[in-house]
């Protein structure tokens, strides 16, 4: 098993250059945020087709509704990206997730074929929403960390 460690050790010692610096840790925040950013982007520049989609899903009303969904979408990136209240926008973005899978990716009512694609859907969105808690764990982390 040292040999293990020594492996593992020398392995993570060729990668923390570039994995450990800020521009990659930005980088893959901005990979995380990136559906987030699409969606809103797209929900603003067509604002119709964002009513409709809000309406397909049953959310009344349907306008603000979808204003609320664009301003969280773009909002909560912007503070995930930026890094003021880092903590803040990945928990809004991980309910945000939470709650729309739970709404939309209903794969336990679904027959086959649909069931499928919407459970791997349905737990690849558990999967971002674990990354959004893992940002903010870390930011809060390091925030308790004394300067």
């Amino acid at each position: 098993m040292p040999a293990l460690a020594t492996i593992e050790s020398r392995a993570a010692s060729s990668v923390r250059p570039v994995l450990g610096a800020g521009w990659a840790r930005w980088l893959a925040l901005l990979g995380l945020c990136a559906a987030y950013l699409q969606g809103g982007l797209n929900k603003a520049a067509d604002f119709p087709v964002a009513i409709a989609e809000m309406e397909h899903f049953g959310i009344a009303p349907a306008a603000p509704a979808a204003v609320a969904v664009i301003l969280l979408e773009l909002g909560a990136s912007v503070l995930i990206l930026t890094g003021v209240w880092r903590w803040l926008g990945a928990l809004a973005l991980a309910g945000f997730t939470l709650t729309a899978t739970l709404l939309v990716l209903r794969f336990w009512e679904m027959a086959p074929p649909d069931r499928f694609g919407a459970a791997n859907a349905f737990f690849e969105h558990l999967g971002l929403a674990g990354g959004f808690l893992l940002v903010a764990w870390h930011d809060l982390r390091d925030r308790k960390r004394p300067s």
